[in-house]
């Protein structure tokens, strides 16, 4: 069985899906491809484990404490090419940003290719099930702009200012690897 509960950000309602044990989703509202992987059979009646901690870490989350994505039992469904890049979102450090190019990179690499394509990457990173918590938002152009967000890229602009990545609607260039 699954479950949701709704989540009152400073972005706006969010909600976040889970079982007993692990956190399958978290959309904010309206964003494209919400509740995308939601199975027909879930309830709202019940706090499970996994959704009270998803709660505890987006309150920590936005009073700027910095929690890791590694601390939340997560299982976002998807194919192994989107669990790839999910898993490499999680390993953006907090206040920090790359690219979709960099992301190809790493995940080529990962893969064992000479290269990958960085729009391939791209629709990986829209069709994350797990916002915020699955930084995709940390995820930018190779020439510093804000691109492509399900959320909206001026949720995009305050999720990286909230996390100090973007002053005045700017996002600083980022690493390449």
């Amino acid at each position: 069985m699954f479950y949701t509960t709704r989540y009152n950000s400073p972005i706006g309602l969010l909600t976040i899906a889970a079982d007993e044990t692990h956190i399958i989703g978290l959309w904010i509202e309206g964003q494209k491809y919400f509740a995308a992987g939601l199975p027909e059979n879930y309830a709202d009646t019940k706090k499970t484990p996994a959704l009270i901690q998803a709660e505890d870490w987006l309150s920590r989350y936005f009073a700027k404490e910095m929690p890791s994505p590694a601390e939340l039992p997560l299982a976002p469904a998807g194919s192994a090419f989107q669990q790839a890049v999910w898993r490499r979102l999680c390993a953006i450090p907090y206040g920090e940003v790359t690219t979709y190019k960099a992301v190809a990179t790493d995940i080529a690499q990962e893969l064992g290719r000479a290269s990958m394509s960085a729009q391939a990457v791209g629709g990986a990173v829209g069709r994350n099930p797990i916002s915020i918590i699955i930084p995709c938002h940390r995820v930018i152009g190779s020439d510093g702009s804000l691109t492509g967000y399900a959320g909206g890229l001026s949720v995009k602009r305050m999720l990286l200012e909230l996390e100090g990545s973007g002053t005045g609607g700017k996002t600083p260039a980022p690493q390449e690897k």
